[in-house]
């Protein structure tokens, strides 16, 4: 299978399951919110903080999306590098709450990091299209 197809299922894959990660935290996140690795869930008017986590999630993968649909692969591998630090974000923050670390590091440090994978091999894949010879035009004779 050509890298440029294991890139684009890989990051298809992504796509789902940050949008569908999203959609449940927007959805119903007092049933979702045990899943990110936090101790305990917001008490109070604490909840909307988990909707707002799902509108990025959301987002997130919107932007990656259209990237993908668009063709614009170079600028997709960058967003991926880009976006990694959101999960690896949430793997710091599942930490600095004294979260389950099992949670921190198999679900955000893990997807992070294959985004990075993906993004980098996404980067690989255009830099030798971008770094092709360019072919003189014909001349007139």
């Amino acid at each position: 299978m050509a890298l440029k197809k294991i890139n684009t299922v890989l990051t298809a894959a992504f796509i789902l399951f940050i949008l569908w990660f999203g959609a449940e935290f927007i959805l119903s996140p007092e049933t979702t919110a045990p899943g990110f690795g936090l101790p305990s869930r917001p008490s109070g008017d604490g909840g909307g903080f988990l909707v707002v986590k799902g509108i990025r999630d959301v987002v997130l993968a919107l932007v990656l999306g259209v990237l993908l649909v668009t063709g614009h692969r170079r600028a997709l591998g960058w967003v991926l590098l880009v976006e990694a630090l959101a999960a690896y974000g949430d793997m710091t923050t599942v930490l600095a709450h004294h979260g389950s670390v099992a949670t921190a590091f198999g679900v955000h440090g893990l997807t992070a990091t294959l985004m990075v994978v993906n993004g980098l091999l996404v980067l690989r894949e255009t830099r030798k299209v971008a770094s092709a010879p360019a072919t003189p035009a014909p001349q007139p004779a």
